[in-house]
């Protein structure tokens, strides 16, 4: 699944500028389905000016290449809606984007001639409740298309003699779990959900970077290992398949999904059916590289979800993302001072991340995740290493079992620490020295976060945004 996550650095060569949106993002569908060969577009329609017209774009201006690939068939456009239980601003947007839904219909008939849906499903954000998944349902089945049986008044004619009917009739609903207690509920939720329903299937959306800007690496790569394994003891009890999908970007602390590391991140997650190809696994590698990644992502076999044991798991989530929380309440200061000068690679409004919610912290606020993780590679600080002094052996020993990438996750982040930085917690400078990762740091990545570390100090900032995007350039992502 192409996502339009911000993450790259380097910009696509169809972009009008380098924040890319509008009609970028229609060529960007188009370039991912027929040149890299992506299944599937996620359509971001939270928290940016979206173009509910997409389907009707794309095969207007792509017919050749839509004639031959079915869109809703061979690959297919999934919307990503607001939840109007968090982002009252944004709410109506979730309106108007399943108002869409039979719009985009009805402009693949006249395409098709047949009556395949090119959208039928949508992803809900920040999702804490089957009641949040089961409103957007039967908002869609009861208001979007339920409206087309009313007549106007006694006598006159029904709304779908006005002005046609209304199809697809039902949608599926994908939920996106992103925080802790809602991960781990996460198949109750479902199983509450589809509780009064006829389906054969049911995708589910587990994050992997917000988990990990909240509760730490280590956390977020456990936390999804436990929501998977509970998941598929659901699917097998209730005889309803889940397809998971795990939303992972370039940096080693958002997934390390790459395309030179796409096997090993497929074996760290075998149940998974759907992996997210976000901005700087498109465009920061060569399109070969990129092709023959998703390629073996599409070949891959799904297996059961490796066994965990659930309580060791939580046992050392809870004590490792105390500290790691309290490491990231004292960098936070130089975290928002530095994420200023972070570029923006899309057009759009910028939520608030989890973090800021989190009573844990007292409250405090930080940028988005990507924001984040570049904010703190920009001084040489993988987040990567934060709270893993946390960690006695007996708990790196489980670890290295469970997590089992990551070692080379940790050689992948090190190779960007910057031990003159200063920003370092005290705690954790011992446990890095005698960690047994043995790692290859790389001396122009320091230069410049030397540069940036002064730079912050002395409060020169004129170049500064130019120094983050050349240690980006190196790590070939932003964060």
């Amino acid at each position: 699944m192409s996502t339009q996550h911000p993450d790259n650095v380097s910009i696509p060569f169809f972009a009008e500028s380098t924040e890319l949106g509008g009609e970028d993002e229609i060529q960007e569908a188009y370039y991912t389905f027929s040149y890299l060969g992506c299944d599937e577009q996620m359509w971001d329609c939270e928290g940016k000016e979206v173009d509910n017209f997409v389907v009707k774009k794309l095969l207007t201006k792509y017919e050749s290449f839509f004639r031959e690939k079915r869109l809703g068939k061979d690959v297919f456009i999934t919307l990503r809606v607001p939840n109007p239980t968090i982002e009252k601003s944004e709410a109506k947007i979730l309106l108007e984007t399943l108002e869409s839904i039979p719009r985009s219909f009805d402009a693949a008939k006249l395409f098709y001639r047949d009556d395949i849906p090119p959208v039928f499903e949508v992803i809900l954000p920040m999702t804490a409740s089957s009641a949040d998944i089961d409103r957007i349902y039967r908002y869609y089945c009861d208001f979007v298309v339920g409206k087309q049986n009313k007549a106007f008044r006694r006598g006159d004619i029904k709304i779908s003699e006005w002005i046609g009917e209304f199809k697809p009739e039902r949608i599926n609903i994908i939920p996106l779990f992103e925080d802790m207690e809602h991960m781990l509920n996460a198949h109750n939720v479902v199983e509450e959900y589809l509780q009064d329903k006829d389906l054969k299937y049911q995708r589910v959306f587990l994050a992997r970077s917000d988990p990990a800007m909240n509760y730490g690496l280590v956390s977020a790569v456990l936390l999804n290992k436990i929501a998977l394994q509970r998941l598929q003891r659901l699917s097998n009890r209730i005889g309803i398949k889940i397809y998971p999908i795990i939303g992972a970007g370039s940096a080693p602390f958002r997934g390390n999904l790459r395309p030179r590391t796409v096997e090993r991140v497929a074996e760290e997650y075998p149940s998974t059916h759907t992996f997210t190809i976000q901005s700087a696994f498109k465009y920061d590698s060569s399109p070969d590289e990129v092709r023959e990644a998703v390629r073996k992502l599409q070949n891959r076999k799904t297996t059961s979800p490796q066994k965990v044991d659930e309580d060791r798991c939580l046992e050392i989530i809870s004590k490792y993302s105390k500290e790691y929380a309290s490491q990231i309440a004292g960098l936070a200061t130089v975290i928002n001072k530095v994420a200023r000068y972070i570029p923006s690679r899309r057009k759009r409004k910028l939520h608030v991340g989890l973090f800021g919610y989190s009573r844990s912290v007292g409250g405090i606020t930080l940028p988005r995740a990507i924001t984040f993780t570049s904010a703190l590679y920009s001084i040489g600080l993988p987040p990567e290493i934060l709270g893993l002094n946390a960690l006695d052996d007996d708990d790196i020993k489980f670890i290295k079992k469970v997590y089992i990438n990551f070692k080379d996750d940790l050689k992948d982040s090190l190779k960007y620490f910057n031990p003159d930085s200063g920003f370092l917690p005290r705690d954790i400078e011992a446990r890095i020295s005698d960690f047994p990762v043995d790692f290859q740091p790389d001396d122009r990545h320091k230069e410049i976060t030397d540069h940036i570390v002064d730079s912050i100090r002395k409060n020169k900032t004129d170049d500064l945004g130019e120094y983050v995007l050349r240690a980006a350039n190196l790590r070939k992502f932003l964060g």
